[in-house]
């Protein structure tokens, strides 16, 4: 019978341990992460020669750059141990943002880190690659065909959290979010908010459709960066009659702490664990109160890699 073992880069480690605690089916990898005195990394899979024949799942963080080439070093070494698949779990595809050249000289980097996922040796299976709420739909035809891309959503977190009744509504803060989520959301008044720059180059947020008044409103995007557009729309919203403002995005990215600006407009928000360097910088008294709250991938990721073959 093929093992399956849970092989993980040190910031997914309470994830790798939820899998293992669900089923003894799972068996934790062994990485020994270090570096040499130059600062380049010095890693060694432990118990390599346990691994013929088995199936590996890898949860990789790639949200802090100079984390990716330790994670792809192991990517690349895996299938040369014999073993039957991979399948690796990068729930943020952290250079999404940066998907298309707006002008002369820019570098597409999301079509840069496809290139490199793409090129992973193949086991006896073709790799498999999760991810979740890719920032820009096109990104999953950046990979070759030598890899299986598998884009799934998280909206169903949310989903579960919701009372579906007259006085809750979800927002988008753009005509993009709400074609990529409003089909999820279908049995709610939806609200469609629209982005524009003005003279000065001044953010600009409008309602297009939809009627807040009275409603609680959940504004939905893919991912968090400095929470500007989301903290404007949640302020229009606000103007207009609503009784109450949360946040969700899959994809907490949060530099420069920017999740303590929803705290601070009372904003109560959601976000998963898909950056999980990110959310463990977050005070842990504001997700103890409440005022933030974390939503585990977990059963969705164990469900998705148990399933596909």
């Amino acid at each position: 019978m093929k093992k399956t073992f849970i092989f993980y880069c040190p910031s997914q480690d309470k994830l790798a341990k939820d899998f293992c605690g669900q089923s003894s089916m799972f068996e934790l990898g062994d990485i020994s992460w270090k570096d040499f005195s130059d600062g380049f990394p010095n890693i060694m899979i432990l118990n390599s020669r346990q691994l013929v024949n088995s199936d590996i799942i890898f949860l990789a963080d790639f949200s802090c750059p100079k984390e990716i080439f330790r994670q792809l070093a192991v990517l690349y070494a895996l299938p040369s141990y014999g073993i039957h698949s991979l399948k690796v779990v990068l729930p943020f595809f952290p250079t999404g943002t940066m998907d298309r050249a707006a002008q002369d000289g820019e570098i597409v980097t999301a079509k840069t880190l496809a290139r490199m996922l793409s090129v992973i040796p193949m086991a006896e299976c073709p790799t498999q690659i999760y991810i979740f709420d890719i920032h820009a739909q096109q990104e999953q035809f950046y990979f070759a065909d030598t890899v299986r891309v598998r884009c799934m959503s998280a909206m169903n977190l949310l989903l579960n959290k919701l009372n579906c009744d007259d006085n809750t509504a979800v927002a988008f803060p753009d005509e993009g979010a709400y074609k990529r989520f409003g089909c999820y959301f279908s049995r709610y008044h939806q609200i469609v908010c629209e982005k524009r720059r003005g003279e000065n180059g001044k953010r600009i947020i409008t309602i297009k459709e939809g009627d807040p008044d009275g409603k609680r409103i959940f504004i939905v995007d893919d991912l968090i960066m400095s929470g500007g557009t989301i903290l404007e729309c949640a302020k229009v919203l606000d103007n207009f009659g609503a009784a109450k403002v949360s946040a969700y995005a899959t994809h907490g990215v949060f530099p420069n702490k920017s999740w303590t600006k929803f705290v601070d407009a009372n904003i109560h928000l959601y976000v998963t664990n898909s950056c999980p360097e990110s959310i463990s910088k977050i005070d842990k008294t504001f997700i103890e109160s409440g005022k933030i709250t974390i939503l585990s991938l977990f059963t969705e990721i164990a469900s998705a890699t148990l399933n596909n073959n």
